[in-house]
């Protein structure tokens, strides 16, 4: 592994010489600035190991040991048709991304009501870089692991969403990804930025998925702010190839009286890591997360979440549910922080994981660490298989032991994916939860 961690600092070095000559005049900017700093501190610390905490859990050289190539434009004519459509949520703003890379070819923006801006990152740079640069690494920082500092050092495009005091988006803004492997191994390197004034309203989906059986990686990075009285929900779809690699980090700000809900759905690629992380920043907030994994095969996915209760008068809600079948492998970390002057704090976190085969493994790890007295906090974990007594309930009402079973499957996850409030994407979520356990049941009868 050593050797393999020195090779990637040199490998992603020689590929930032390259990427920093097409920069021309942006070389002197401050977010080349940040660029820089960012490699330096990839150089510093390389790629985690399981001798680290917070990778203790999950072993990272499938993706230090390939050569991926930061991802380059793409003509969007090469993609199949009906790839987006298939993707594209009914009457959705449609932002789409190829490699990493905005592709105005294959979005559609209809006109946005007055205070709102929704594009490219790129674009939004170039034309108000003191707007852009007013939130832009100002949660995420290059130090907090690896891949966020590479993912900063190649820093180049992803979604821009930004709303002014008041602001209303009637409807979901969708950011799709799409990650091709076909020219050989690359690395999409997605930056977001949403931003939120004080009591605006917004829904975002991002969408993540591969268009090949080929092997790439997306690592992308998201920064929400959140204003005062704001309320936003951020959904995150990822259903990459099998043999894509996903390390997802999103941060998220909340200023006082605002409500946030966050809902990241896994069903795809081989090596998954979702980092979420919310910051309490002003009193009477309220914040909640979900998510849903399904894994089977040699697949993993690990969801590492951070609640941090800075402020009093604040509430949070964690529900984080986990279906593994095959060999595959479920990482849950979750850590709830209550300051010392976070009074009246009230926190619940959930953990649940249903084992499909007696190969698939979970590490859970829910966390607590409460320095204030005047709280209510909660959290637990369960790992377990389907429950017999209600398989043998429904077969004794004339359902079938398979169907019985695939039943009871789908309303343990669907109770994460109706929490969704954008309604076409919760039912292409049902509609595709259904192919998937119908294709798992066939498989373990194989």
């Amino acid at each position: 592994m050593t050797n393999q961690l020195t090779d990637a600092k040199g490998w992603y070095a020689a590929k930032f010489d390259e990427f920093e000559r097409t920069l021309n005049g942006e070389s002197h900017s401050p977010v080349h600035a940040l660029r820089r700093d960012a490699l330096a501190r990839f150089a510093a610390v390389g790629f985690p190991t399981t001798a680290d905490e917070e990778w203790r859990f999950t072993n990272v050289s499938p993706i230090a040991r390939v050569q991926f190539t930061p991802g380059v434009a793409v003509d969007p004519a090469t993609i199949a048709p009906g790839v987006v459509e298939r993707l594209a949520i009914a009457g959705a703003a449609r932002l789409v991304f190829i490699n990493g890379l905005y592709a105005p070819a294959l979005s559609s923006l209809p006109a946005l009501p007055r205070g709102v801006r929704a594009g490219s990152l790129a674009q939004a740079l170039r034309e108000d870089p003191d707007l852009v640069g007013r939130y832009l690494a100002r949660q995420v920082r290059a130090e907090e692991n690896a891949f966020t500092a590479l993912g900063t050092a190649f820093l180049r495009d992803g979604a821009f969403v930004y709303m002014e005091k008041n602001a209303l988006l009637e409807f979901p803004v969708q950011c799709i990804f799409l990650g091709t492997g076909s020219g050989g191994p690359v690395v999409c390197s997605v930056r977001n930025l949403f931003v939120i004034g004080e009591g605006a309203r917004a829904s975002i989906v991002e969408t993540y998925a591969g268009t090949g059986p080929g092997v790439y990686w997306t690592n992308s990075v998201t920064e929400i702010s959140l204003g005062r009285s704001a309320v936003a929900e951020h959904d995150k779809v990822q259903t990459e190839s099998a043999g894509a690699f996903h390390t997802g980090t999103t941060h998220v700000r909340l200023d006082g009286q605002s409500v946030f809900t966050s809902n990241c759905v896994s069903m795809g690629g081989s090596l998954v890591r979702n980092n979420v992380t919310a910051v309490f920043g002003g009193e009477n907030a309220e914040c909640t997360l979900n998510g849903l994994s399904l894994a089977t095969g040699t697949q993993l996915v690990d969801n590492h979440t951070v609640i941090d209760h800075a402020v009093p008068h604040c509430a949070s809600h964690e529900l984080y549910k986990s279906i593994l079948d095959g060999s595959s492998r479920g990482v849950f970390n979750g850590k709830i922080f209550v300051r010392e002057d976070a009074q009246k704090t009230d926190a619940k976190q959930t953990n649940k994981t249903l084992l499909l085969s007696d190969d698939a493994t979970i590490d859970t790890k829910p966390q607590l660490e409460i320095f204030a007295d005047d709280v209510k906090c909660t959290h637990g974990a369960t790992v377990g298989q389907l429950d017999e007594d209600q398989v043998f309930y429904l077969r004794a009402r004339g359902i079938g032991e398979a169907d019985a079973r695939d039943l009871l499957t789908f309303a343990f996850a669907s109770d994460v994916i109706n929490r969704l409030h954008v309604e076409p994407l919760r039912a292409r979520l049902d509609a595709m939860l259904r192919t998937r356990l119908q294709q798992g049941r066939v498989a373990r009868e194989d």
